[in-house]
């Protein structure tokens, strides 16, 4: 009997691949942070500084002291003298005292003495033509110390409304990003607030990639018949790059033993993982196998797994080392690439706190049966039921499989994600409620 019929269940056979990894700590680079987009830190991110250095309005308004605005509103008004107006990009050259304030735009430094700001919308300029007395008549009301007024307050702020004190975003020494976070342009910005222009990540794990076959000849040859264009190095390159890693790739092998020994051994060396593409079906011709054995203990720990497509997997550890055999059809080896290559990276990346696939939840337009025990992923085609733009609501899409063989690449290339079947279902019914796994 074939060694792959001896199934896996995919979670399972993640789980024993990733265990029997050792806990290594990843190699370290310095960067500029303007080109960390993706990249995974190798330690944690202290804060030199607090962030704001300095109180600052999140409004155009009027600085000013909180206990001034107390009892007014739009029946009895407060009024105030404006001492100034702030400047941006520096420190006033006043101060806020009892019955005074000034204009201050959204970021602009609050001048001594202020303690929150007003938004300009409860507030209007006193026109010098109003009525003296109307004016005193509310000033003795409000018992404000204010002569001549220049600003109408028309309701009360709290002590630090619309205000972000020193250090409110982080404080001094904190730790503002951990160890194993991916920057994304959220972190990249806020490293740059802190002017921490340069940080130290992890070097992208080298992935070797090896594709194995008689018939596969390089893209840019022309094939004779019988023969094919590789495909799977360059997408299986693409995919390890978005991933974080750097793939390495070491061309096409004939399917001769010695020289698939060769390339390994080498691949091995020079690498973190290694990835064969091909020959991981059970024929005459299989050596992947015997290959990868030849490596290193413990070797081959699964070679099958209970996936459509992608059941001839091989998943194993050869020197402390990731070795994966992926099947040759295209659609499969992208599959199967994301089910366990890209963990791989993740752990050589020292990735904390994996976030989710993005996904979106979808009715599918049809039946598609399913064989029990056994986990299926469906390449499908979203199709939005009003004109974009759209929310993720279940409404909004539609998913249409892209039906098509393992071997037809544009297949996956027209499809918007993948669906999973679960191994305890025989299938799912049209206008059943998916989760699409989206692909980008």
């Amino acid at each position: 009997m074939p060694e792959f019929l001896l199934l896996s269940r995919p979670t399972e056979a993640l789980h024993t691949l990733l265990r029997a990894l050792p806990d290594k700590a990843p190699g370290i680079e310095e960067i500029e942070t303007s080109n960390g987009l993706g990249r995974v830190l190798s330690g944690d991110v202290h804060s030199p500084h607090p962030l704001p250095e300095f109180p600052r309005s999140t409004v155009d308004g009027y600085a000013l002291k909180a206990r001034d605005t107390f009892g007014a509103s739009e029946a009895i008004p407060g009024y105030l003298n404006q001492v100034g107006e702030v400047p941006m990009g520096d420190a006033s050259k006043f101060s806020i005292s009892p019955g005074t304030c000034a204009l201050i735009h959204t970021g602009g430094m609050l001048p001594d003495g202020a303690d929150s700001v007003i938004m300009l919308e409860y507030t209007q300029l006193v026109h010098k033509g109003d009525s003296t007395k109307n004016i005193e008549r509310k000033l003795s009301t409000l018992k404000l110390p204010v002569e001549n007024p220049d600003v109408e307050i028309v309701r009360p702020v709290a002590e630090g409304e619309n205000v972000i004190r020193i250090g409110e975003d982080v404080a001094e020494g904190q730790v503002v990003l951990k160890r194993g976070t991916r920057l994304r342009p959220a972190e990249i910005g806020g490293c740059m607030a802190l002017g921490l222009t340069r940080l130290q990540v992890s070097s992208k794990p080298l992935i070797g990639i090896i594709s194995t076959g008689d018939e596969v000849v390089p893209p840019y040859q022309n094939p004779h018949p019988g023969q094919v264009r590789d495909v799977n190095s360059y997408s299986l390159a693409a995919l390890v790059e978005k991933s974080g890693g750097k793939p390495v790739l070491y061309g096409i092998i004939p399917d001769t033993l010695d020289l698939l020994k060769k390339a390994a051994r080498k691949a091995l060396v020079d690498c973190e993982a290694v990835v064969f593409t091909a020959g991981s079906s059970a024929s005459a011709r299989d050596m992947t196998a015997q290959v990868i054995n030849s490596l290193g203990a413990p070797g081959v720990l699964v070679h099958g797994v209970n996936v459509r497509p992608g059941k001839p997997t091989i998943l194993a550890v050869c020197n402390g080392k990731a070795v994966i055999g992926l099947p040759g059809n295209p659609v499969s080896a992208l599959v199967i690439a994301e089910l366990f290559v890209i963990p791989v990276i993740q752990k050589l990346l020292g990735l904390n706190n994996v976030p989710p696939r993005p996904s979106i939840r979808a009715k599918i337009a049809v039946n598609i049966p399913s064989q029990a025990g056994r986990e299926d992923w469906v390449a499908v085609r979203l199709v939005p039921t009003a004109p974009l733009p759209l929310s993720g609501g279940v409404e909004n899409w539609i998913a249409e499989p892209v039906f098509g063989k393992s071997n037809l690449i544009f297949s996956l290339a027209a499809a918007d994600g993948l669906v999973r079947i679960s191994p305890e279902t025989t299938g799912i019914t049209a206008g059943e409620t998916v989760e699409v796994q989206l692909l980008d």
